[in-house]
């Protein structure tokens, strides 16, 4: 089995979810985790929406997404990266999974609301609003770590 870095088992899972769990000689999950995302992603027509998004048509992305199938998206792609990084992480790391979890409820949050939320006359819409929700789990994920880690010294 091949051992990576966490960056790169992170980087490789954002690449594509799987690629990691392949590359790291878990082929089932990697396997799994790629019919999935092809799942996932056709039936949400996610890609489709990406474009038009990156195109500045985001009424178009709207109307094109599949929110059914795109709902489930957050999660298995970061569980997808957490997998990979919990794989290449020393062992004794703790809490490493909240700042995915968080990112993960954060994301499908930016996404449950996207129809409805403008910033300044501008509408991110079903893709960039749930990039920009990214930020916050991430925070939050990784301050609850640090916490969690700092009270587990204190005692």
């Amino acid at each position: 089995m091949k051992k990576m870095s966490r960056l790169e088992a992170v980087l490789w899972n954002i690449a594509f979810p799987g690629f990691t769990q392949l590359l790291t000689g878990h082929y089932i999950k990697g396997v799994l985790f790629v019919v999935l995302e092809f799942l996932m992603n056709v039936n949400s027509r996610f890609n489709q929406a990406i474009m038009y998004s990156f195109l500045g048509e985001i009424e178009r992305a709207e109307a094109v997404i599949n929110y059914q199938w795109l709902m489930f998206y957050p999660c298995v792609y970061m569980f997808s990266m957490w997998d990979g990084y919990r794989s290449a992480m020393p062992a004794n790391e703790k809490h490493s999974y909240l700042p995915f979890v968080f990112s993960a409820y954060f994301v499908t949050v930016g996404l449950m609301l996207s129809p409805k939320i403008t910033f300044f006359q501008l509408h991110p819409g079903p893709v960039f609003l749930p990039m920009l929700s990214l930020i916050p789990g991430l925070l939050i994920g990784f301050s609850l770590k640090y916490l969690l880690i700092k009270k587990r010294h204190h005692h």
